[in-house]
């Protein structure tokens, strides 16, 4: 919802919005005028309740089910009332140590680190929880060395940041023998420790042009070696959990609509694109029906929140659930769990 329409509605119509909306995310059925005039506290006829539930209609932000003559909200509605309408409060001090106790020791950034991460998150809200896997390349570099198996083959032993190892075997266009392995091993090791792999390149690249011809050998396979070792990796993975518990929703019981959603989950491609650009967004994403973009997620909300280091994202944590969802309970416990990851990646890799 645009903040300038939020801004046209006067504090009576608001008051009633934000008493409808609430209702309706608590009890999950339409909300009536005559239960509005009864609950919400303020002294008007049902008749008035009647007519600004009208034009709320008429403005996008309110429907009524041709099986009620009440009205629940739409996702135009639903995104004012998160936006403006909700009176935040900090994560309940119980939940919060949860957290603490319960997400998982390092190593972090493993696939089974993330999924225990995943799978918290599903047990503290009730929803499938989704955490995406950051590639190796994405956390700065240690250490490399270099192992010949054979005269055009070679084993890369990759140590990054995050206590992630990572070993590959490439295939050289020639020979390299082990003291210009171990040259280059060193000089990668001297200068570019600390650095994130698209850096190494840039910055080799550079050097290359700029280095004068006694060093010129050593960096032309310092850059070979380079771009065969860090060549770009799969895409990046995500870890969902607990979708099994979204069949307890009566809006999404339906079995195609269930279908659809755990073909999602299940081949990923479109989930990865999405929590992807969560994780270059700072801050809370907040996606109500038809917004994440994804035809399977159009009767879900889903909410991430980034983690990593200032300007340095490496994923995003979240949940996936019904739109009628508390709001106010669940986006602080995905607010508190990336700031909680961040704090525990950055406190064990310190060059992040």
């Amino acid at each position: 919802m645009s903040k300038s329409l939020d801004h046209e509605l006067d504090a009576r119509t608001r008051h009633l919005l934000r008493a409808l909306i609430a209702r309706y995310l608590a009890e999950g059925e339409p909300v009536g005028s005559r239960t509005l005039s009864r609950s919400a506290g303020l002294d008007v006829s049902a008749a008035t309740i009647r007519n600004i539930l009208a034009d709320l209609e008429d403005a996008g932000l309110l429907t009524s089910p041709h099986t009620s003559a009440g009205r629940v909200p739409t996702a135009r509605g639903l995104r004012l009332f998160v936006d403006s309408l909700i009176e935040w409060q900090p994560l309940p001090a119980g939940e919060l140590q949860r957290l603490q106790l319960e997400l998982p020791s390092a190593p972090f950034a493993s696939r089974d680190g993330l999924g225990n991460v995943s799978t918290l998150l599903s047990a503290m809200t009730r929803f499938a929880g989704v955490v995406s896997v950051p590639r190796h390349t994405d956390f700065p570099l240690r250490h490399i060395e270099f192992v010949p198996l054979g005269d055009t083959k070679l084993l890369v032993v990759l140590v990054f940041s995050g206590q992630q190892v990572q070993n590959r075997v490439i295939d050289l266009p020639q020979p390299l023998d082990r003291q210009a392995l171990e040259h280059a091993a060193n000089y990668i090791n001297q200068h570019f420790a600390g650095l994130r792999v698209d850096e190494i390149r840039a910055r080799l690249v550079l050097e290359l042009k700029a280095a004068g011809s006694e060093i010129n050998q050593l960096l032309s396979s310092a850059a070979e070696l380079t771009a065969a070792s860090f060549a770009p990796e799969a895409d990046a993975d995500v870890v969902v959990r607990g979708q099994v518990q979204l069949m307890d929703y009566a809006e999404l019981a339906n079995l195609g609509r269930l279908r659809e959603l755990f073909e999602a989950f299940q081949h990923k491609s479109e989930l990865v694109q999405l929590m992807d650009g969560c994780a270059k967004a700072p801050g809370i994403r907040l996606f109500i029906g038809e917004g994440s973009g994804l035809a399977a997620l159009d009767g879900c909300s889903v909410i991430t929140a980034s983690y990593g280091a200032p300007g340095r994202p490496l994923g995003a944590v979240g949940v996936i659930g019904p739109t009628r969802m508390a709001y106010e309970r669940v986006i602080p416990v995905v607010q508190a769990t990336a700031s909680l990851l961040s704090q525990a990646l950055n406190h064990a890799t310190p060059t992040l």
